[in-house]
């Protein structure tokens, strides 16, 4: 018999990562959802079968058999899709009993570490317990040559998830929480779990009650280093020491300006700032460290990262958060005290990434596009490090990071390039789409999240035609601004985005100047702007042509008191040299790709959000 190909999916991914309350919920997820894969494969492997999309990451599955060597996987790796080539004798049962499995088993260490003892009184607990472990994940597999076997047999749904009643988990939807209290009722609820919370710290906050796999997603990092269970195959999955600490929406907003007064305060200043931030926080329930502006200032003045909870007012303003109001008064000083103009920016970045059509790419050439990938992948942890960042996944074409926002948009430029460097090297054209999502720390995390997928689906890959990156900036009263262009048209020469170079750019003019400018934006926008054609109208003519609009607004630019102070005056050339390439980046373009190449073609409307964009990056989202 010939060799056959099998076809394997885990999810359901959304319902897994992206229901998150915090950056670790965010994060474990992932994790654990490459872990399960990797047993999958590695189970495929000890058929005696051969990984062919995407490439086997031989280094992180020696970690899952054992014998791993070298710095340990901190994120996952291996994507929720794979497909082998598989031989007569192939099992595919084993691989779907193998995740169950290992599901099983690091679930059990963590009912067995924090819940056993305390559900005694609570049978119904490890009733629900069984039921939402055992029912959870969507396997699906196929046997055969047809790369769309696999969605028509996903689309075939066999795996029904639980009904579940009673009191819903605070993290995700719709599962019951292990209480099993039936209705609302606060002391009933409190009786349950204020025990479990008096072990777990910090890792439960005090208004939260979980469902089992939210539990699990929660608590398995300090246990996962003692995961060791015998998988069909004649192999043993393990697990290994993993770092608990993850940086919070607050880490990710607060570093550049913390690694700024790391470098240049003065020892007693430090020593204070320290001190204060203490007092209210403790330091082990922070993962600002693990940030490489924040870790390599630190190591230069010799001291530890403070907790980022302690620099933001919204914080210290909050009574449940600091009930010690002498050690809020005593951090508020500590802060004055600092040579710093501005408070942190309380804004941080969810960067989404996914390759634009590799189907037909897979299909011509299956194994450069394996090596591709796997050569991008490997590049990307170190890019995503380098800009500040914290890599959640990299596997395949996909890349997910949380970053601070100084830092978004060019690390999402420069893992562009390596994508279509590694992509080059195979002599093959493929591009990478990107979503930036700009999130102020009060807004709730899943709800970005899940709004990151559709801005990369619907509005860089669909609406501005793939190889483009999207942006949206969320204020807590909802969706601010949004903002997208094809690479070729954000690049500048040197590879930077434009559109980060312009903020530089007005970030170094004064404030006032600024704030004038830009704040009726887009109602000279709408003057300048040809009315928007009704239904069944052809698009109508500007009154304004380009270059009349250009003069307008270097005109506008000029009255708005750039002038003020200066020795050498800018005149109304030098203001449309500055003013053009902010007018570039506001007026959209859509990508198109056909036989004949890739061509753009460009609006003649104005779009004020490309020009808010470039304010809210200037002022790092703080109002002035």
């Amino acid at each position: 018999m010939t060799d056959r190909t099998f076809h394997f999916t885990l999810g359901p991914v959304q319902g897994f990562v992206a229901q998150a309350r915090r950056t670790r919920d965010f994060w474990a997820g992932s994790f654990l959802l490459s872990w399960l894969a990797g047993a999958a494969m590695q189970t495929v492997i000890a058929q005696q079968a051969k990984i062919e999309f995407p490439a086997a990451d031989e280094g992180y599955l020696a970690w899952l058999r054992g014998n791993g060597r070298g710095p340990r996987p901190r994120q996952g790796g291996i994507p929720n899709r794979f497909k082998a080539t598989v031989g007569e004798h192939f099992d595919p049962m084993w691989v779907e009993q193998a995740v169950r499995d290992a599901w099983r088993a690091v679930a059990e260490i963590v009912w067995q570490a924090d819940l056993a003892r305390h559900c005694q009184r609570y049978p119904a607990t490890r009733v629900i317990w069984d039921r939402q472990i055992d029912g959870f994940w969507e396997i699906a597999w196929v046997i055969g040559d047809d790369d769309s076997l696999l969605d028509r047999r996903k689309n075939w749904r066999t795996q029904l998830p639980p009904d579940e009643a009673g009191i819903k988990c605070s993290v995700m939807a719709g599962w019951q929480d292990l209480s099993g209290v039936p209705a609302p009722d606060a002391k009933a609820l409190d009786g349950f779990w204020q025990p479990v919370r008096g072990d777990c710290g910090r890792d439960l906050a005090d208004d939260e009650s979980l469902c089992a796999i939210a539990f699990v997603k929660r608590r398995f990092p300090h246990y996962f280093e003692q995961v060791q269970v015998a998988m069909p195959g004649n192999w043993t999955l393990h697990g290994w020491r993993v770092n608990p600490q993850t940086p919070s929406t607050l880490d990710l907003a607060a570093a550049p300006w913390l690694a700024q007064v790391v470098k240049k305060e003065s020892e007693a200043v430090l020593l204070r700032l320290h001190e204060a931030a203490r007092s209210l926080f403790s330091q082990e329930d922070s993962g600002i460290h693990r940030l490489h502006c924040v870790k390599d200032a630190c190591q230069m003045r010799g001291l530890n990262a403070l907790n980022s909870s302690a620099l933001f007012s919204h914080v210290l303003d909050n009574r449940k958060e600091c009930p010690d109001q002498a050690a809020v008064r005593a951090m508020k000083h500590a802060m004055k005290a600092l040579n710093q103009q501005e408070p942190p920016s309380p804004f941080y970045a969810i960067l989404l990434m996914d390759g634009d059509s590799l189907g037909e790419l897979l299909r011509q050439s299956g194994t450069a596009v394996s090596i591709a990938l796997d050569q991008f992948t490997r590049k990307v942890p170190d890019i995503v490090y380098s800009h500040n960042g914290f890599l959640i996944y990299a596997g395949g074409d996909d890349v997910l990071a949380l970053l601070p926002l100084e830092d978004a948009l060019q690390c999402a430029a420069d893992i562009r390039q390596c994508y279509f460097n590694a992509f080059a090297i195979q002599g093959l054209p493929s591009t990478i789409s990107a979503a930036v999502e700009y999130a102020h720390v009060k807004m709730p995390l899943t709800r970005i999240l899940r709004d990151a997928h559709s801005l990369l689906d619907e509005i860089a890959k669909e609406e501005r035609g793939r190889d483009a990156i999207a942006v949206r900036v969320w204020k807590p009263g909802g969706q601010a601004l949004e903002w997208a262009m094809p690479w070729e048209r954000a690049f500048a020469a040197d590879r930077q985005i434009k559109i980060a170079q312009l903020a530089t750019q007005f970030s170094g003019n004064n404030t006032e100047f600024s704030s004038k400018f830009f704040y009726r934006i887009r109602e000279r926008f709408d003057l300048l702007n040809p009315p928007r054609p009704k239904p069944g109208q052809t698009q109508e003519e500007a009154i304004f042509n380009k270059d009349d609009a250009l003069s307008l607004l270097a005109v506008d630019y000029l009255a708005s008191g750039i002038n003020e102070g200066r020795r050498d005056k800018l005149k109304i050339k030098d203001a449309e040299a500055i003013i053009q390439p902010l007018l570039e980046q506001c007026r959209p373009v859509v990508r198109s790709k056909s036989d004949e190449g890739v061509s753009f073609s460009t609006s003649n409307r104005l779009e004020a959000d490309g020009a808010l964009l470039v304010r809210f990056l200037a002022h790092k989202g703080v109002e002035r």
